[in-house]
């Protein structure tokens, strides 16, 4: 198993990754060396991480090309935390939709919306990305943010912030 250095424990990392409805943001090569970054949506399984996308989509070439990642799961409003890692991401088939499935639950409460039912399509066809990290670093700023307001930009007066 992998321990995270930093603000947190194994069992409080689990909890976040758990609880946050937020995209993972992937980062890789493309095939010509260049960097790409994208966000997917994700789901803890154990100590990895599933993701999906429609089986066309560039960064399953990327993928299969070069499986090493880096990534980060955070909150998008303060204070903010989360954790960043790098592992190796695997790319396989999933006929049954059985990940996009539980993501579209998750992210969307459920399966009738418009955007639902395009992701579920029977002519859609579907892989599965698994993020097996190699290492975790979790940061926790609700210390240093506890008087900035979530409705605020939170860089407004953050002596630490980039001018």
């Amino acid at each position: 198993m992998t321990e995270p250095t930093g603000a947190w424990s194994r069992a409080e990392l689990d909890a976040f990754l758990d609880s946050a409805v937020v995209p993972v943001r992937l980062g890789c090569r493309r095939p010509d060396g260049e960097q790409w970054m994208l966000s997917l949506w994700y789901r803890r399984e154990g100590e990895r991480l599933q993701c999906a996308t429609g089986a066309g989509a560039n960064v399953v070439e990327y993928l299969r090309a070069d499986g090493a990642v880096a990534f980060e799961v955070s909150t998008n409003t303060p204070p903010y935390m989360g954790v960043r890692g790098n592992g190796t991401a695997t790319v396989e088939q999933d006929p049954d939709k059985t990940v996009i499935r539980a993501l579209v639950e998750r992210y969307l409460g459920g399966t009738e919306s418009m955007m639902a039912r395009r992701l579920l399509a029977e002519d859609r066809e579907e892989v599965r990305i698994t993020i097996d990290p190699e290492r975790l670093y979790t940061w926790d700023f609700t210390e240093r943010m506890r008087d900035v307001d979530a409705g605020t930009p939170a860089a407004a007066g953050d002596p630490a912030s980039p001018r």
